[in-house]
């Protein structure tokens, strides 16, 4: 039938008469971790694609042609969309086969406690690396919110309270190491008014009187010491500003 009004009414038709059979599939996800309103959504995508693709002129039933359409879309949904972090399309396969082998184990009668590496990679066929990784990987599905808080933690502390923060202070260091041995290098009536000035913070005028100078002197001379380390400083490599540790 070509595209037109009349195929359009039959296509709705179609796919309210089979979307009950789409949300059974959907069902069979629901304990994935997703939410089973979505995985219905996903579903019914997949069944509007498979009424949009199936042509009757070939034979075939609808339903053999259907569930693998609607079956794959599920599939392709949890392989693209659902893992907030983005792992290999093998370790995903593998961290499937590991959760199915787990709770095949778990579910068989008399099995207690939880399962061993060689255990599952035995019960599975796989080897015990494939069975770490796809361990690794199951913890990767759900990304944890920096503001939950730690288990561990008896007094409020969230994920957040562990990592590290950008310290102002590093780049007062790494100046105050920079400049000492440009210091050193000046003559020693300009290392005492800085270090007065700075160290002290005692004003111009009083430093002029202690020297017995004017304070305008005392202004040229902190001017010019200050813009004679900074030259220094600046002429000189990052990597080299910071002397090794003895």
């Amino acid at each position: 039938m070509s595209k037109g009004p009349e195929r359009e009414a039959l296509a709705e038709k179609l796919v309210a008469a089979w979307l009950p059979m789409a949300h059974r599939l959907a069902r069979r996800y629901r304990n994935r971790g997703e939410n089973l309103d979505d995985l219905q959504q996903v579903a019914a995508m997949g069944l509007v694609k498979a009424v949009d693709r199936y042509d009757p002129q070939r034979g075939g039933p609808f339903e053999p042609f259907a569930i693998p359409t609607i079956v794959g879309e599920l599939r392709r949904y949890f392989r693209d969309c659902s893992w907030d972090l983005h792992v290999p399309r093998r370790v995903q396969e593998l961290r499937n086969k590991v959760r199915a082998t787990i709770q095949e184990m778990a579910a068989t009668e008399g099995a207690e406690g939880s399962p061993t590496v060689a255990q599952i990679a035995e019960a599975a066929g796989m080897n015990e690396e494939d069975v770490l990784a796809g361990m690794e990987a199951m913890d990767s599905f759900r990304s944890l919110s920096l503001d939950a808080e730690l288990s561990s933690a008896d007094n409020g502390y969230s994920l957040a309270d562990t990592l590290g923060r950008p310290e102002a202070r590093y780049e007062t260091v790494i100046a105050r190491e920079a400049v000492k041995p440009c210091l050193h290098r000046l003559p020693e009536r300009e290392q005492r008014i800085l270090y007065l000035r700075f160290f002290h913070d005692m004003t111009q005028a009083h430093i002029a009187e202690e020297l017995g100078i004017s304070q305008m002197h005392v202004s040229r001379l902190i001017s010019r010491s200050c813009r004679a380390v900074r030259e220094q400083v600046e002429a000189e490599p990052r990597s080299q500003r910071i002397p090794a540790a003895a």
